[in-house]
């Protein structure tokens, strides 16, 4: 019973319901895309990201200074099922679609660049 408990507090937050939907339509996404599309600090999509692979969601692999994240397989087929018909209509995930297209049109130095140029002058 451990798990489906892990799993169901993993998708009973809006981010990262959003992230588990974005993962089910990319490949992967590196945490500064992740940070992007959500528009939250990378603490604490560095948490949420933490959540979804402790519910075994979610795989990491590390490429230098980068961190990406993908879906785990197997990831549930069930899951995968209910959460495209749960968020076919969504708006939110339709605009996380568009931005993703913005945001994987840049790599990540060019986009982290950014990130840490914007944190900066704030």
């Amino acid at each position: 019973m451990e798990l489906p408990l892990k799993i169901a507090k993993a998708l009973g937050d809006g981010s990262r319901m959003r992230v588990t939907a974005a993962l089910m339509r990319c490949d992967e996404l590196c945490v500064c895309q992740i940070v992007e599309m959500l528009n939250l600090s990378t603490a604490t999509v560095s948490r949420h990201m933490s959540l979804l692979q402790n519910a075994r969601l979610v795989k990491n692999r590390k490429d230098g200074r980068w961190v990406y994240y993908r879906l785990a397989e197997p990831f549930p087929e069930h899951l995968r099922k209910w959460l495209l018909e749960s968020l076919s209509d969504s708006p939110e995930i339709a605009a996380d679609q568009s931005l993703l297209e913005t945001i994987l049109s840049s790599g990540p130095e060019a986009l982290c660049r950014q990130q840490k140029e914007k944190k900066c002058n704030d």
